[in-house]
């Protein structure tokens, strides 16, 4: 299991499984539509498409200290892209704007580049600022728009792209490995 650092809290990060469902239910339960609709393009999710998602992408949640699920990352290889990986983020609408979600990206870039990636993918509203700007935030983007959505890309070879270590200076958050774990473990 990983730490996630940040100031609100003790936030652990670990691989999402099958058995997870049940907590993944919970997450999107807590969502407002708006957020759901951000992330998966409609506001009811199936045990169908999360069972794909896991079936299809390694996967992450993260958990808050009393055990509940606040969030999911996931990124996989897509197809006939060889080099790109989907990066897909939902975070509790309670718990968003702390760092969580910009943490996770970065622990889904570092497992990306990891399995040979150079780019990260992800395809988005144009209006899904909280998205776009994370992205920013990670380094430089390109983006081609594809009616009221945008296909942006990420360059893992990025600065800011993929993580560091341990938590930066000013409590940034950060996924924190111990020393025999990487990005790539479980």
């Amino acid at each position: 299991m990983h730490q996630l650092l940040n100031s609100a809290g003790d936030t652990y990060v670990r691989t999402a499984t099958l058995a997870d469902l049940p907590l993944i239910e919970t997450l999107h339960r807590s969502c407002s539509e708006q957020a759901l609709h951000r992330r998966w393009g409609r506001t009811r999710i199936t045990r169908r498409d999360i069972e794909r998602l896991l079936n299809h992408s390694r996967c992450w949640i993260a958990l808050h200290a009393t055990d509940a699920v606040i969030a999911l990352a996931s990124t996989g290889p897509i197809s006939r892209e060889p080099g790109v990986f989907d990066l897909g983020l939902q975070v509790a609408d309670a718990h968003q704007r702390r760092g969580i979600g910009l943490a996770l990206a970065r622990h889904a870039a570092a497992h990306a580049h990891s399995r040979g990636a150079h780019t990260l993918a992800v395809y988005t509203q144009a209006s899904n600022q909280p998205m776009l700007g994370l992205l920013r935030r990670l380094g430089h983007v390109t983006a081609s728009r594809d009616a009221p959505h945008l296909d942006v890309r990420l360059s893992l070879s990025a600065a800011g792209a993929i993580p560091p270590r341990t938590a930066r200076p000013g409590g940034s958050p950060a996924v924190h490995h111990t020393p025999d774990e990487g990005p790539d473990q479980p």
